[in-house]
Parts: C-alpha cells; structure tokens; sequence
C-alpha cells in the first residue's frame, strides 16, 4: 500500500478517521445552521467507502484519456486541419524572405504556417485565419455548455455520475472521427464546439469525483481543522499524479501529429483526420473509468435546495479567488504555449524536429518535476495557494524571457529550457487550481464548485488560445499579455484573502462571516491508498 502523507503547522496530535460498523466513512453527528438554526446530521450523508486502488488508477487513466484535448486536440490538430482546407499558392509566400532575412526555411513549413494565419475564410464579407476560426468554435463550445452544465448540476449528487461520463466522451468521440470526412471549413465549428461541451461536461464529473474521494478518506465534513492538513495531502497527491499522468497522454498525442505531419503535402489532410481517430480512440479508453469508479452520492448540508446548489459558491469569497486564480493560471499557460509554437515555427525557422523536442519536453518534464515538488511542498509545509504562486512564478520567468529575447535565435538548448520551466509552470497551475477550489468547498456541495471550476477554467484556456494566436508575427503580444496575467494571478492569491485553510474554516462553520475558532493543524498525517 502506498500512503499520502500531508504536512501542516501547529500541534503533533493526530486526528483519527473512525469508520462505521460497515466499513463506510460516516459518522454520526450534527451541525447548526448559523442563519436559522436548523440541524442537519451527518449520520444521514452518504461518503462511501475508502476508494481503492482500482478506482484510484481509473481516476488516473481518465486523466491519461483525457488531458490531451483542451492541450493538444483542440489548440494544434483542429487548427492544422483546418488550415489544410485552405487554397495558398504552392510557392513560398512573397513576404516570407523580407521578415525571415538570412534564414534558409523549408517551404512545407513555410505553407503551414501560413495556412495557420493567413486569413483566408471569408465569412459574410469578414475574414478569419484558422487559427481565429478555431477560437471563435471554441467560444461557441462554451457558450453551448453553460446551460448544460447547469443541467447536469442538478444531477452530480445522485447515481448519474458515471452515465454522464460515458456520455460525455461518446459526444466527443462522435464529433472526432469524421473531422476529416467532409472538406468544408465551416463544419468544424460544430465538431470543436461539440468536442469543447463534451470535455467541459466529462471534466465537472472527473473533478467532482476527486472531491467525492478525498472526503471519503475523512468522513463526514470537517468538523476540526486537525484534519484539513490530511485533506490537503490527499488531494494533492491524487491531483499532482493525475496531471502527470495527463501530461503523459498529452505528449503521446503530440508526438503522433508531429509524426504524421512528415507525410507528403498532398496527404496532409487524411494524416490529420487519423490523428482525430486516434485522440478520440484515445478518449474511449477512458471510458474504463465509469467501470471503476464507485458512484459515490454526496447531500448537500445547507438550507438551499439542489436546485441553488450551483449558486452556493458566492457565498465563500475564498472560492471566487481560487476561481480567479484558476481563470488566470489557464490563460497564461496556453496563452504561452500557443505563442510559443507560433514563434517556434513561423519566426526560427528551425529545423521541424525541434519542434517535437519542445513539445516532448513540455509534456514529458513534469513526469519529473512535478513528483519531485511535492516532499518540496511538504518539507516547506506549503499549501494549495503557494503552489499556484510558484506556477505563476515559473510562468512569469518563461514569459519574460521570451518577451525580453524575442528578437534574439534561439538554439535548441533555449526551447529545450523554456519548455521545461513552462511545462513544470502548467503541470503546477493544472494540478493545485483544482485543489485549491475543492478545498473551499463544503461537503456536499462538491458539484456546483466543479462547474464552476471546469468552465472557468476552459474559458482561460480559450481566452489564452485567442490571445496567443490573433496576434501571430508579434510574439512580444502574446508573452507580455501572459506576463501580466500570471502577475495579476499573485496579485490576486497574495492579497485577495484567497486561502484554502480559510476557505476549510468557512466550510466548517457553514458561512464565510462566522467567526471561526483558533486553526490548529497536525504536524503530520498519513492516509492510506
């Protein structure tokens, strides 16, 4: 058995995790309600039993099955399929010699390049590159899965948790597979937007689930803060190792588009369109997950019905924070990311496998860095805040590097060292964002923080792809918008009374004005898994 330990400051008593007669995490007890005195018993919450490891490794494959489409599907192999629907003259493009002065490029990357941002789809009189047009499918995707992830809302707490999985993903993987079948460009705008509500949707319930498995290693609500350093320990380790494992499918995906963009121009499309199979092959195997998991059942211990469950989360302050933070953290991580490729390619011009060094190495480096951060966090009893500081930071080193030497050659040594920081900057803001809202979330009302935190976090995303993308040619856009968008993110965690120990002390007291009694936090505790 492998154990989760969590550190904390304060006192060296540990606080026990009794178990009922039938091996469930419940416990009897009552709390009152600080507006209008009611009861509510825990006895009558249903936590379920102590994950095993089974469902744990599930967790963890769906993130494998799953991280690569809002990092990989959606912001490069669309754009590139897309981009081969569009008419270009086969020579190299007129400008290209008199802004790339003394740089001998290859004319496939050349063309694809300027598939990627010449505008060249017209749409009642206005134009679109297809990199805008992607953005503009991803907007939409969004817009579409507000109303259904408020409907879904109402039904995270019951017995539906796995059926709206295996929903999600099959809606993915429908609008994968024929991405290349029909040669218009305008059908992609359903496929992505279809593809952006399928993710946002599988995300609520994969982040709800974590919520629902890290109380069940505790039992009923936090009734003392002795218990929220093993709280922290544990969705943290489950959060940091099922990032690593997403960043591992993710270079896995990106590894093949590169591959299969070696093939002959002529084939460019149909390699494409097998890359789209592939990632929704991919995303099937997650299905796994809906056989492993337990459908664990969570009430909600406040006055508000299920229906206004999804509103609950403006009354934490601490939440909204960790939102903000979260809203930041994934516009300045694909802000980047996508800025930076656009460099890589269209302004280097270097030679096309060392753009698959940088994606390898942004992906694969935190499969290192990040296991070794975390006896790091423990030995520094750093929290799910400081975490998110230490992303940002990271963040902020890459962008400004890239701001201040834009203009600069880089040689394979630069990527290889920005992507590696970058990579450990988004495996860090991924990983502790969703810890940082979960940690703020009273039990029971795991779900409506989830919606809350998956769409947020795609409208980042989608927020930082626009960003990084509308400006091509101008790195020092991309960068500098980047910058100033993880510095507000410190800004923010360090002085917007963001906190998850605050944020567990208004869970426990029902209410972010109550007054709370003196913290007191265990040296240490551990947790088995």
């Amino acid at each position: 058995m492998k154990e989760v330990a969590a550190e904390g400051g304060g006192g060296q008593g540990v606080a026990p995790v009794p178990a009922s007669q039938n091996g469930n995490s419940m416990q009897p007890g009552s709390k009152k309600n600080s507006k209008n005195g009611e009861a509510y018993s825990y006895a009558d919450e249903e936590v379920g039993d102590k994950p095993s490891r089974f469902e744990v490794w599930g967790w963890y494959l769906y993130e494998f099955c799953s991280y690569f489409v809002q990092t990989v599907l959606i912001p490069v192999v669309f754009p590139l399929i897309i981009g081969q629907l569009q008419h270009l003259p086969m020579e190299p493009v007129p400008d290209w010699p008199m802004n790339h002065p003394g740089m001998a490029c290859a004319e496939k990357e050349i063309h694809l390049y300027s598939t990627l941002t010449k505008r060249t789809i017209t749409v009642s009189g206005s134009t679109f590159s297809s990199l805008e047009w992607t953005s503009i499918a991803w907007g939409g995707g969004l817009a579409l899965a507000a109303p259904t992830l408020a409907f879904i809302s109402f039904h995270l707490n019951g017995h539906f948790q796995t059926l709206i999985t295996a929903a999600a993903t099959g809606v993915g993987i429908f609008f994968c597979l024929p991405a290349g079948l029909f040669k218009t460009t305008k059908i992609f705008i359903p496929y992505i937007a279809g593809i952006v509500v399928a993710i946002t949707v599988a995300s609520v319930v994969h982040t709800h689930h974590l919520g629902l498995m890290v109380r069940s290693f505790l039992g009923p609500p936090l009734k003392k803060m002795t218990q929220f350093s093993t709280k922290q320990g544990v969705s943290s380790w489950l959060s940091l190792y099922a990032t690593v494992a997403g960043c591992l499918g993710a270079a896995i995906t990106s590894s093949f588009t590169y591959h299969m963009l070696r093939e002959p121009r002529e084939r460019d499309l149909m390699s494409l369109w097998i890359v789209s199979i592939f990632c929704g092959l991919l995303w099937l195997v997650g299905v796994l997950h809906a056989f492993t998991a337990e459908n664990r059942t969570g009430s909600v211990p406040t006055p508000f019905s299920s229906r206004f469950q999804l509103f609950s989360i403006f009354k934490y302050p601490h939440a909204i924070g960790g939102l903000l933070a979260v809203l930041l953290s994934s516009f300045a991580t694909m802000c980047i990311f996508t800025g930076g490729v656009l460099f890589i390619v269209g302004q280097l011009c270097i030679k096309p496998v060392h753009l698959l060094y940088f994606w390898l190495t942004y992906f694969l480096f935190p499969l290192v860095s990040l296991p070794l951060l975390q006896p790091l966090q423990h030995l520094i009893q750093a929290n799910a805040v400081k975490m998110k500081i230490l992303g940002f930071l990271l963040s902020l080193l890459s962008s400004g590097f890239g701001f201040y030497f834009w203009n600069s050659h880089w040689k394979l040594g630069h990527l290889l060292v920005f992507g590696a920081i970058q990579g450990t900057a988004s495996g860090l803001l991924h990983a502790f964002g969703r810890v940082l809202v979960l940690d703020c979330a009273p039990s029971g009302e795991e779900g409506g923080f989830s919606v809350w935190y998956s769409w947020v976090r795609g409208v980042g995303l989608c927020g930082g792809f626009t960003a990084g993308s509308v400006v091509q040619g101008r790195v020092r856009t991309s960068f500098g918008a980047a910058f100033c968008g993880a510095l507000v993110g410190i800004v923010i965690l360090l002085f917007g009374n963001v906190s998850d120990f605050g944020g567990a002390g208004a869970v426990r007291d029902g209410s972010e004005t109550g007054s709370h009694d003196p913290v007191v936090l265990d040296s240490r505790e551990s947790i088995s898994v």
